[in-house]
């Protein structure tokens, strides 16, 4: 009994310390323990921690290196350069360095282009230099001003051209677009600045809104050797009238179609279904078929999605956000528009656009009448906007004279 008593008693003992220690009761031994432990297991993290960081170093060493060879495997076969191998690919800006940067065949110009580009300083020395071109004497006049902006507009379509190989587009102004007489002479206009700057007519278009007075100027012009891009086009009607004028080429704008139905319906469409896309097919496939020589080019788009669908369209006029997408995205291109299988996918019968049929047909389609009244307004109202930083530009010039 008394051996069991004792063994009891340890065992109590032992029991204690335990318990004590879990509840945070002082054990000396415990603690002298414990201490020791704890620095060996810092030195242990220590150590794996140097050698995780030097494994992390190699890892973003590695990862470095493969993002650089990515990038140019990315560029060399980027989304935007198999592209450039089915249609001819049109840089959408008025910026002489994204120009450069994406090295488009041509690039386009509009009065909204001009009005960013005149906010921009970098581009003061233009601005300067078409003032005291066209300045001839103190008294300011709008006809003075505007000889001042298409002054502007051909100065900046020169300094593109020494960039691209191709055209540069170059906008009649907007408010003409009903009058086909003062469409012709303002064309005139542009193409004698151009050769006054050395730069012959067969490599500048003359940019005009698909209005039918718009569409018979451009008759006039194509006779005289003055190549046309005619713009804000959204109705197949337009594109067979601009064909029979013989214009170089039309611009339909697949994203503003796109907006009209997207606001009218509220639906949304994916790419290869949005009515843009289809017009832009639509309207290949019939000029192909029927052996048209004017050239499609699909303009105003939303979304990459978009110009991937129309890939194999003549050309297509794309802005610097999305040709940065796709310089910098992977994935194989399949060719959506091919002249080869026109005849096959064209399924409209081939018709003569006359005047009443034009206008019935554009009354007829709520789409192309708004759109096409809005864009002339839009580029009408910009072009104000930057007739307006250009007299405050030239009254500053001559308060500067006097002084």
């Amino acid at each position: 009994m008394p051996i069991r008593r004792k063994r009891t008693a340890k065992l109590i003992g032992r029991l204690l310390t335990k318990d004590q220690f879990s509840t945070g009761v002082p054990n000396k031994r415990r603690k002298i323990s414990t201490k020791k432990s704890t620095t060996k297991k810092a030195a242990k993290r220590s150590s794996s921690t140097k050698k995780t960081s030097k494994a992390k170093k190699k890892r973003d060493a590695k990862a470095k290196s493969k993002a650089s060879t990515s990038k140019k495997t990315i560029k060399g076969n980027s989304k935007l350069a198999q592209l450039k191998k089915m249609t001819t690919v049109v840089a959408d800006t008025g910026d002489f360095h994204l120009i450069k940067k994406y090295k488009p065949t041509d690039a386009t110009t509009n009065p909204s282009l001009l009005l960013a580009a005149s906010k921009m300083t970098e581009y003061d020395s233009l601005i300067d230099e078409a003032i005291r071109s066209e300045l001839k004497n103190k008294k300011v006049t709008d006809t003075v001003i505007s000889d001042i902006c298409d002054k502007l507009a051909v100065i900046f379509g020169t300094k593109i051209l020494d960039i691209v190989p191709g055209y540069v587009s170059t906008e009649v102004d907007a408010r003409l677009s009903f009058d086909t007489k003062a469409t012709v002479a303002k064309a005139r206009k542009i193409i004698k600045l151009y050769k006054a700057a050395g730069v012959k007519k067969d490599r500048i278009l003359i940019k005009i809104a698909s209005t039918w007075e718009g569409i018979q100027a451009a008759r006039i012009l194509q006779k005289e050797g003055i190549s046309c891009n005619l713009t804000l086009l959204f109705n197949f009607f337009q594109a067979l009238a601009c064909a029979q004028a013989n214009a170089t080429l039309i611009s339909p704008f697949v994203g503003r179609i796109l907006d009209w139905y997207k606001k009218s319906t509220g639906k949304e469409y994916k790419p290869e279904k949005e009515p843009g896309v289809f017009s832009v097919t639509r309207i290949y496939n019939y000029y192909k078929k029927y052996g048209h020589n004017t050239f499609v080019m699909g303009a105003s788009f939303r979304n990459s999605g978009e110009i991937i669908n129309l890939a194999g369209c003549d050309r297509l006029t794309i802005s610097p956000a999305l040709l940065e997408e796709l310089e910098t995205s992977k994935g194989k291109i399949q060719k959506k528009l091919d002249r080869t299988k026109s005849k096959k996918e064209c399924k409209d019968p081939k018709v003569k656009v006359t005047e009443s049929l034009f206008r019935w047909e554009m009354n007829e389609d709520a789409m192309a009448t708004e759109k096409l009244s809005e864009g002339i307004r839009k580029f009408s109202e910009d072009l104000v906007a930057l007739e307006g930083i250009i007299r405050d530009r030239v009254k500053k010039s001559l308060k500067k004279g006097k002084k």
